[in-house]
């Protein structure tokens, strides 16, 4: 497994930056190769990417997911498999640090390839980049969930 690790600081209050990531079906607006996300209900969504020509599809769960501070997710289907957070740090009343681990684990000679050649650590710092254009440009988020997740939870809250 691969780990990728990048951190951006946003012009914006950690509660905007925190709102907007959990838009999932916005993803595609400013992460590279993501052609549409689906959110299933609040623990899970369905994920259509295309990279390097590969179309993939896949399920995510969240695992833990706690307002204006973090998002833990992995793979549960497909052929992806990783796992990853994004942090939330306040650093002033208008200034927030958005830090994303991500463990990858890549399938077959391609993305292997694209994982020895940075591919794919350049793919996530530029998302990251666009992520902090994208909510400055905005200045405000598109939607809100502010529920609470546990590790261990078994059922789904109502979005």
């Amino acid at each position: 497994m691969s780990t990728v690790k990048e951190t951006v600081e946003v012009a914006v209050p950690v509660r905007t930056a925190y709102n907007q990531w959990t838009q999932f079906e916005e993803f595609p607006h400013f992460m590279e190769g993501v052609e549409e996300v689906s959110q299933v209900d609040a623990r899970h969504n369905h994920w259509k990417t295309k990279i390097g020509g590969t179309r993939r599809e896949f399920d995510t769960e969240i695992v833990d997911q706690l307002a204006d501070e973090r998002i833990t997710w992995r793979t549960i289907s497909g052929d992806t498999k990783q796992r990853g957070s994004v942090r939330f740090e306040r650093l002033d009343d208008t200034h927030t640090r958005v830090e994303l681990v991500m463990e990858i684990e890549p399938s077959g000679v391609a993305d292997k390839a694209a994982d020895a050649l940075g591919t794919i650590d350049r793919r996530v710092k530029g998302d990251m980049k666009r992520f902090k254009e994208y909510i400055e440009e905005r200045g405000s988020e598109s939607g809100a969930w502010r529920g609470r997740i546990r590790p261990g939870d078994t059922g789904s809250s109502p979005l």
